[in-house]
C-alpha cells in the first residue's frame, strides 16, 4: 500500500507510451511532467500571484505561456512551415500583463495536450529530415525540433516553479 502523499513516480517511470519510438516517449512524458508540475506548484495562485514579478522577473505567467506558444512555434517548424501573423503576434505578447490564473492555466494545458498530439503524429523515420528555424534559417532536423519541445519545456516549468515559491513565500 503506498504512502499518504507520497507522489506518484515521474511519467517516465510509470511505463507509458511503450509503443512509441523512444525518443518520441521522452517528449511525451516531459510534456506530462511540465503539466502535472504546472498543476501542483502553480495551479493555486491566485491572478495577481500568478502575473507578479518579484525583484523584476519574468511572471509565472509568462512562463507558462510561452512553454505552450513555443510549443506551437517549434512543431510549426518541424512541420515544414514558417509562423503565421497570429503565431507572431502571441510571441509578442507572452509578456503581458494581465490575464486570469484560470486562463493561463487553461492556455499551457491546452498547449501540452495540442503537442503531445502533433509530437505522436511524427514518425521516427522523419527524425532527421532538414529543417530550419526563424527568419535566419538556422538548420536543424525534425528530431532537434521535438527533442527541443521537451527541454525548452522543463527549462520554463522550473522557472515557473522557482516564480511561484517566491511569490507564495512573499504572502505573508
Amino acid at each position: 500500500m503506498a504512502a499518504a502523499n507520497v507522489p506518484p513516480p515521474e511519467p517516465w517511470l510509470r511505463g507509458a507510451h511503450t509503443n512509441l519510438d523512444a525518443i518520441t516517449r521522452a517528449v511525451l512524458h516531459a510534456l506530462e511532467l511540465a503539466e502535472e508540475d504546472a498543476a501542483r506548484w502553480c495551479g493555486g495562485l491566485s491572478d495577481n500571484e500568478m502575473n507578479s514579478r518579484p525583484h523584476g522577473i519574468a511572471p509565472v505567467a509568462f512562463h507558462l505561456r510561452h512553454i505552450a506558444r513555443s510549443l506551437d512555434r517549434l512543431l510549426t517548424y518541424a512541420d515544414g512551415a514558417q509562423l503565421d501573423a497570429a503565431q507572431i503576434a502571441a510571441l509578442k505578447s507572452e509578456l503581458d500583463a494581465g490575464g486570469t490564473a484560470e486562463s493561463v492555466m487553461a492556455e499551457l494545458n491546452t498547449g501540452l495536450h495540442s503537442a503531445a498530439t502533433r509530437g505522436r503524429a511524427i514518425a521516427a523515420d522523419q527524425f532527421n529530415t532538414p529543417r530550419t528555424v526563424g527568419r535566419a534559417q538556422l538548420p536543424t532536423t525534425v528530431g532537434g525540433l521535438l527533442v527541443h519541445c521537451a527541454d525548452h519545456t522543463q527549462r520554463h516549468i522550473g522557472q515557473a516553479i522557482t516564480t511561484a515559491k517566491i511569490v507564495i513565500a512573499m504572502r505573508g
